[in-house]
């Protein structure tokens, strides 16, 4: 058994001075997935900073701009009136993330900054290159079905394990970091990182920062919105596929469209390419069919994953023809 020490923070500036006094602590949030990562053996930190007293708890609604404090538990987000009214695609992504304990338990921050699932990253006999850079990537060559399409390298094919996340990118959200510089701000689409040749650099926060919230702006007039998972059984479980999707249609042609792609990328994907062709196009199946196909060329399957490339498709299709037919009403 490893010793460690404890402290509780009593307000973001107080978590950072903290970690800067305590060298390798880390931040507990929930801990649902640092403990795991404890147990297991992967973090040994020799300090763990407790954030629960450190304010950071409120869910704000100003000028239509949605503010989350880094703090607050996913069960409150999801149950939010305001998150669900105008952003369903939210509460929605938060419901299907966990079990109902998990969500009691897991914070916004949390959840932002959770390690990969990846079994190989998990299991200590096997090599990782998140885990121990330079090590090798077992999944390569063992059974890797839940592995990334998009954003992949030699070095790491894990996918990005959050659902919120896509959410959020399909959103625009922004993250506010505190720490020892003060406070700074990034768009979610720009805080994570694919693995390339450092996979266990996975985001761009920088040590001793903590997330002390996530701006949302709003949603344009008009929008419909939703996130829709695709898994092995309904109960928790990881995405193979999810879809976050915002579309306004206006007399049967597309005004705007944001689309999030997860399950499927080694980051929460933000699916630009195609955004490019659903947007000034007609709502109809074949327009849906063309935006997906040129996202999903920069794909890249394997035995193990290529039936991804499809389902993809076809989920994607399926959700904005069930937003269109919502606008329609």
């Amino acid at each position: 058994m490893r010793t460690f020490g404890y402290e509780t923070a009593t307000s973001p500036e107080d978590a950072v001075r903290l970690v800067a006094a305590n060298p390798g602590a880390k931040l507990l949030g929930g801990g649902t997935n640092l403990v795991d990562l404890m147990r297991a053996g992967i973090e040994n930190p020799p300090m763990l900073i407790d954030l629960t007293r450190a304010g950071m708890t409120e869910i704000e609604s100003r000028d239509g701009r949605l503010r989350i404090g880094g703090a607050v538990r996913n069960t409150d987000l999801a149950a939010d009136e305001t998150v669900r009214r105008r952003f369903p695609l939210i509460s929605k992504a938060v419901v299907s993330g966990a079990s109902g304990q998990l969500r009691n338990m897991a914070t916004v921050g949390g959840n932002l900054m959770q390690r990969t699932r990846c079994s190989y990253f998990y299991d200590l006999e096997t090599a990782c290159n998140k885990r121990l850079p330079g090590s090798g990537c077992d999944a390569r060559t063992g059974f890797h079905r839940m592995g990334a399409i998009l954003g992949a390298s030699e070095n790491c094919l894990s996918v990005h394990p959050s659902d919120l996340c896509v959410a959020l990118a399909a959103a625009d959200a922004e993250v506010e970091l505190t720490g020892p510089d003060g406070v700074r701000v990034v768009p979610i689409n720009e805080l994570y990182r694919e693995p390339g040749d450092t996979p266990h650099v996975e985001n761009v926060a920088q040590p001793g920062e903590v997330i002390t919230a996530v701006e949302v702006p709003p949603l344009p007039a008009g929008v419909r919105s939703t996130y829709r998972k695709v898994r092995d059984r309904a109960s928790y479980a990881f995405a193979l596929v999810s879809v976050a999707a915002a579309l306004t249609v206006e007399d049967g042609t597309i005004s705007q469209a944001r689309l999030a792609l997860g399950g499927i990328g080694t980051v929460p994907w933000r699916a630009r390419a195609a955004e490019r062709i659903l947007t000034a196009a007609p709502s109809t199946p074949d327009t849906f069919r063309a935006a997906i196909a040129a996202e999903l060329e920069a794909a890249v399957g394997t035995a193990d994953t290529e039936f991804k490339i499809g389902l993809t498709a076809r989920t994607v299709v399926a959700v904005l023809s069930d937003l269109t037919r919502e606008a329609s009403r």
